[in-house]
């Protein structure tokens, strides 16, 4: 008996290498100026398999003859399932990230941790921050991420500021514009670690066991979120 399992196991896992040379193979014949493809996983549902190329999680079939572009969801449940695995196979080393870049903010006990890259002009980011008002227990990295136009000024007089972390706050929830400041800066420092870690909006929170979560959360999300990362 044990011979035919492991006879079986070898088989599935021969059609599943079976498929996945399939479909790089038929990606790069019709898209030889395709991004580098960097995953490629059957999953359990459909006979789908994901796959991902540029950063983006997309779907096709054991051929690549279709390429699928969206979210999986499970009715039963509800649960958006790309979702959950885009928070697995994009996690980030919490503990790795450049902290001497960010503004540190520590509330109540600051036991729980998260960074997050926010713009001084994203309309969410100031949503969020209203959010972050009501949670305590937590430290914050906050790492000013300039993508809108003109923001890199804003972001400069906020950093030049004798007390930035008082002056973002004072932006963010009161619209106290703050005052022309002059100082070095780690703007292009920052930009080019969004870009490393494929951050291509405003807010995108990091907790501290690594899950991204690209845009606003509120507030009982975010505890949530942060008592889960405790536990890593």
């Amino acid at each position: 008996m044990s011979k035919i399992i492991i006879l079986l196991l070898c088989a599935f896992a021969t059609l599943a290498q079976a498929g996945e040379a399939e479909i790089r193979q038929s990606f790069e014949s019709k898209f030889p100026n395709l991004e580098k493809i960097e995953h490629i996983v059957k999953t359990p549902y459909s006979g789908l398999y994901e796959i991902v190329i540029g950063g983006q999680l997309m779907y096709t079939d054991e051929l690549g003859t279709y390429l699928f572009d969206g979210s999986v969801i499970d009715i039963a449940t509800r649960t958006n399932l790309t979702e959950k695995r885009a928070q697995q196979l994009f996690a980030i080393d919490f503990d790795k990230l450049p902290f001497e870049l960010a503004m540190k903010q520590v509330k109540g006990n600051g036991k729980r941790k998260m960074a997050y890259f926010a713009d001084p002009n994203c309309g969410y980011c100031k949503k969020l921050e209203k959010e972050l008002s009501k949670v305590s227990d937590v430290t914050l990295y906050i790492f000013l991420y300039p993508i809108f136009q003109g923001s890199d000024v804003m972001v400069r007089n906020i950093q030049c500021a004798k007390n930035p972390v008082k002056a973002w706050d004072d932006w963010m929830l009161r619209g106290v514009t703050p005052a022309a400041a002059t100082c070095k800066t780690p703007i292009e420092k920052v930009l080019a670690l969004g870009k490393r870690l494929r951050i291509n909006g405003t807010p995108n929170l990091i907790f501290a066991n690594g899950v991204q979560s690209p845009g606003y959360l509120p507030a009982e999300e975010l505890e949530k979120n942060l008592d889960a990362a405790l536990t890593k």
